[in-house]
């Protein structure tokens, strides 16, 4: 599957969107669908400081139980909610409804130590 262009991914599969200061994170088309069914997601609280590929919660599924790592560091300024009473949104949405947080950047000079959207399927296809 081709990775959604205006996107930049981890090696750990979280993808992350920017927009301006403010960048929206998940995990990727391929982490969810190697998890299997996601029954529970926990994740950083708003206002947490975190740092860029630090673990900040975890994603658990009827498989396995996984780290959630963050891509870009930041002040984590929303969650999404509806994961709490839904949290396999993420199988059937990784790319839109399925977002797990947003965060506003701490150093937008992050961003270069990311995956290009080509360089994220060459990891997964190998």
């Amino acid at each position: 599957m081709a990775q959604p262009a205006d996107l930049l991914y981890s090696k750990e599969h979280e993808w992350v969107k920017v927009d301006g200061q403010v960048a929206t994170i998940g995990i990727t088309d391929y982490a969810q669908n190697s998890l299997g069914d996601i029954v529970y997601v926990e994740l950083p609280k708003v206002g947490a400081k975190i740092a860029q590929f630090s673990s900040v919660g975890v994603v658990e599924s009827v498989k396995a139980v996984s780290d959630l790592f963050t891509p870009i560091g930041g002040e984590v300024t929303e969650v999404n909610a509806e994961l709490e009473n839904d949290p396999a949104v993420v199988n059937r949405d990784p790319y839109g409804g399925g977002w797990m947080f947003k965060l506003k950047l701490s150093d937008g000079a992050q961003t270069g130590g990311l995956l290009s959207p080509g360089d994220y399927d060459k990891l997964v296809s190998e």
